[in-house]
């Protein structure tokens, strides 16, 4: 099972570039300006004559007023100023901007629980696996960076059926944080919905960069259930993939089950499809398997496919 999330990792990272979390720094003080306080004493003076009194000169407040209005605009300035200078600055995420991301992702799928067999956690993965699972080695296309399966002809190639459930699933997480894009927004719920279903830590990345349509891959990027191993070594072998790391990858079947109206295939794979386990394996040597129509085949007592 390790070996299968360490290879998963390496599909969601296939053309994904690093980047590093700068955190952004301190927020700077505000600037403070003080005037020092003037302090207007009456003069009086005492006459012994009915002469009237020396006229009082107004320029010591008329200065006093103008240092305070001076200020005033010098502090309007220099706050508005930061404010400009800070909306201009680009949003960096940090360490914790994802975790909420994945924190939100994980809520979700406890509180939405009415599909398939109680989790939509199988068809994120899913998602996360197709989105990567048409990277090219040798033309460095495809990939998950891009995320193109949004758009037409790519979001109707046959092996995306059914995978609309789960990017509508993941709009209002998008909605919440409209900073992520979408390849590294279905990349992290791939790998949150292995480990909240009991599977191993996924060493996830960010950095991927969102696409328009012209970057879609051609169809038959994606395995065909109904092919041989030739297929299978053809469609990995593309992405870079051993023979060892290509049956690990086949492991994710241990989570959710096949649907008829999308591969023509029905059913579960085993007897946990809603926990991340090694029991797709050990079922497939130690079960007796008969042959079905339509080349799938199932147990002699219960009814599970491969």
């Amino acid at each position: 099972m390790a070996s299968a999330a360490r290879t998963f990792s390496r599909a969601l990272a296939r053309g994904a570039t690093p980047v590093t979390s700068v955190r952004p720094s301190a927020t700077r003080n505000a600037a403070r300006f003080s005037l020092p306080a003037q302090t207007y004493r009456a003069s009086w003076r005492r006459g012994y004559s009915t002469a009237s009194e020396p006229q009082k000169s107004s320029s010591g407040m008329y200065w006093a007023l103008g240092a305070v209005a001076l200020a005033a605009g010098g502090t309007y300035y220099y706050m508005n100023n930061e404010s400009f200078a800070a909306a201009q600055k680009p949003f960096v995420p940090t360490k914790e901007d994802y975790q909420k991301v994945y924190d939100e992702i994980a809520h979700l799928l406890v509180e939405k629980d009415d599909y398939d067999d109680g989790s939509y956690g199988p068809v994120l993965v899913r998602l996360a696996w197709h989105a990567s699972g048409t990277y090219c080695k040798d033309t460095k296309t495809g990939g998950s960076n891009g995320a193109t399966m949004r758009f037409d002809p790519e979001s109707n190639h046959g092996a995306n059926a059914g995978l609309k459930t789960a990017r509508d699933f993941l709009e209002p997480v998008k909605a919440k944080f409209p900073w992520i894009s979408y390849s590294d927004l279905w990349t992290l719920a791939g790998a949150c919905a292995i480990q909240e279903l009991q599977g191993p830590t996924i060493p996830w990345r960010p950095g991927r960069k969102d696409n328009d349509a012209s970057a879609c891959t051609p169809d038959g990027r994606l395995p065909d259930a109904s092919k041989d191993q030739k297929h299978i070594r053809d469609i990995f072998g593309r992405m870079g993939f051993d023979d060892r790391e290509m049956v690990a990858l086949c492991g994710a079947h241990a989570l959710g089950r096949a649907h008829a109206d999308r591969s023509g295939y029905d059913g579960p794979w085993d007897f946990s499809p809603t926990v991340m386990t090694n029991e797709f394996f050990k079922l497939l040597l130690s079960e007796k398997w008969v042959n079905k129509k339509v080349r799938q085949y199932a147990t002699v007592v219960l009814c599970l496919l491969v």
